[in-house]
């Protein structure tokens, strides 16, 4: 097709305010879905985005529509998720594209994540339309929040456009905005060929499947390609375009959204950010590709059965292709034998990545307590990284630990904003500043530890602010803070995967709260288990889980008083060597119960 009727663009927007939604709507009416194949969401097709109610990957389809000029466009959809923790979907998503959907509620008006995107899409240099969805709602006011839209994009009111997606209400104009105000891709088919891989995943057919947008040149189903940054070079199996499903096609050309089934089987060769060209003719610089994601929350991922150990380091680098930020890294803990130290960029991805190893591939994993990554500086100056804090040096040898903090910015109704200061100052939260970005809405920036941020702080800020606050934060910078290791020794043995680095004033009260804990957790053994929380070189606190007691006299009746003492003697002995070689089990629900310590 001529690039001057072609349109690529993708839909922005918070979590939850209609994004898939919209993008169901545009499927069905430029019928791309025949209407007996429609489902909810037919673009989130994991299980897991169906049952969250959330985007996870941002997703690529191919539509043909006759617009109201008479002419026929081809336009190139990139459905992309609202949750903070997958920000860096929303960024490559922005690369494929040349205008974005701002999808914003008509009820909850401008959210942090909101913003968040429309300055990532301003920052590409995409033309942005502004739609205010969910008009049908009893509590929808899309005038105000069409005027608040309009003075932030500083556009006029009457280019704002309200629809209702679930109704189908004014979604043609959306199309037809897309067709005017988003301008065509530009590209030259006869220079060498340079295609941006902006997502992947592995087939165990067709080998690595990357999705591409074709910025340069021509794909055609038999040319010998190669990839720029690692220099592989294949034969596709097969090239095409998504509408919705994988449809092959003979050829891409210049603005064209696609997939290149590369027939390579080892992840580590095809990676996002890559430029594909051709092997005969390659293109002289490749694209500028992707920032790299840099994880935030570390944490070991265990197999609950040693022998499947093979199998999850299989498993992990398969997701990896599908997912660019997830890092991993095999570790050892006495506890739980083999494992890897998995890197995420927040607790919502972990909790997703988890899952997605759990159900795709039929693992049962112990997953340990979340932690961030800290610098240390120690006496002999050299600065080292730690993400675990058993991997933390000796007391001694530490001048100081610097801890990551991040720049918050949380959007609410005025009404909670009591809470929302109580909450962040008691996590060691910094004020900043404030602004409004609306009437009756306030905009509060803060500057606060991630250690305290990736544990309960979303939870227990939707449950303080009734659902009505959002969160965005970004890295700021490491800062020196008085911290501490909190060990948990279980009869008497560290247990590497409790260990936490805290802050000096909240170890006492932290430790206590795990031992409390953890005596619940632990089962009864035929000889008592003392459960010990040390930091800073003494035990600050401790707890004993109460030995079960075989009754030995049970077949004594009556007799010689020395019978039983020998009895009860031979008892105590056993106990006493039970207890030097006995090995203790520690539930998973004993890990679990790190994270929850905030909320008492």
């Amino acid at each position: 097709m001529d690039t001057g009727h072609i349109r690529n663009f993708c839909i922005i927007a918070h979590i939850d305010h209609g994004k898939s939604t919209l993008a169901d709507r545009l499927l069905h009416l430029t019928g791309t879905v025949p209407d007996r194949d429609t489902t909810e969401q037919i673009l989130d097709s994991m299980d897991l985005e169906r049952e969250k109610g959330v985007t996870i990957k941002a997703s690529a389809v191919r539509m043909n529509y006759n617009a109201l000029d008479g002419n026929a466009y081809e336009l190139n959809l990139i459905d992309t998720p609202g949750h903070v923790d997958f920000g860096y979907e929303v960024s490559r998503a922005l690369n494929a594209c040349e205008g974005a959907v701002l999808v914003v509620d008509a009820s909850q008006g401008i959210e942090a994540q909101t913003l968040a995107n429309l300055y990532l899409a301003l920052g590409a240099g995409l033309e942005v339309i502004p739609v205010i969805n969910k008009i049908d709602l009893p509590a929808a006011r899309p005038d105000e929040i069409a005027k608040d839209v309009s003075d932030l994009l500083g556009v006029p009111i009457g280019d704002v456009l309200k629809i209702s997606a679930k109704e189908g209400l004014n979604v043609r104009d959306v199309l037809e905005a897309v067709v005017k105000r988003i301008p065509p891709p530009r590209g030259d088919a006869a220079s060498p060929l340079r295609a941006l891989i902006f997502d992947s995943h592995y087939d165990s057919y067709k080998g690595v499947i990357a999705y591409v947008r074709v910025i340069e040149g021509r794909i055609g189903a038999t040319d010998e390609m190669r990839l720029m940054a690692t220099g592989a070079k294949f034969k596709p199996v097969e090239i095409g375009c998504f509408s919705p499903g994988m449809t092959p096609t003979d050829e891409l050309t210049p603005g064209d959204v696609g997939y290149v089934a590369t027939g390579l089987k080892t992840v580590r060769e095809c990676r996002v950010g890559d430029t594909i060209t051709l092997a005969a003719n390659p293109a002289s610089a490749p694209l500028p590709g992707y920032q790299k994601a840099k994880p935030m929350v570390f944490a070991g991922l265990y197999p609950v059965e040693g022998e499947d150990y093979a199998l999850l380091k299989d498993a992990l680098e398969k997701l990896q292709l599908n997912d660019a930020s997830l890092e991993y890294q095999p570790e050892t803990s006495v506890a739980l034998n083999f494992g890897f130290r998995c890197g995420f960029l927040g607790l919502f991805h972990m909790e997703i990545i988890q899952e997605r190893l759990e159900r795709e591939y039929d693992l049962d994993l112990i997953a340990t307590a979340p932690s961030v990554e800290y610098e240390v500086v120690t006496v002999k100056g050299e600065t080292v990284r730690v993400d675990s804090p058993a991997e933390l040096p000796d007391e001694g040898s530490i001048t100081e630990i610097r801890e990551p903090w991040m720049r918050i910015q949380i959007i609410t109704p005025d009404e909670f904003y009591g809470p929302i200061m109580e909450l962040t100052t008691k996590r060691r939260g910094a004020f900043i500043g404030q602004e409004h970005p609306a009437p009756k809405r306030v905009q509060l920036n803060f500057d606060i530890p991630l250690g305290e941020l990736i544990v309960d702080f979303y939870d227990q800020l939707k449950s303080r602010t009734r659902g009505y606050a959002s969160l965005d934060y970004q890295f700021h910078s490491y800062r020196a803070d008085d911290l501490v290791k909190l060990q948990i020794l279980v009869n008497e043995e560290p247990v590497d995967a409790l260990a936490m680095i805290v802050h000096r004033d909240m170890a006492y009260n932290k430790g206590q709260a795990l031992v409390s804990k953890l005596k619940d957790l632990i089962q009864s053994q035929q000889f008592a288990i003392p459960i010990q929380a040390v930091a800073g070189g003494r035990v600050i606190s401790r707890a004993n889980v109460k030995a079960i007691r075989k009754n030995v006299l049970a077949k004594c009746y009556g007799g010689d008083i020395t019978r039983k003492k020998k009895l009860l003697e031979k008892q105590k002995r056993g106990k006493k060597r039970m207890k030097r070689v006995g090995a203790v089990e520690i539930p998973q629900e004993a890990f679990m119960a790190v994270l929850r310590l905030g909320e008492e």
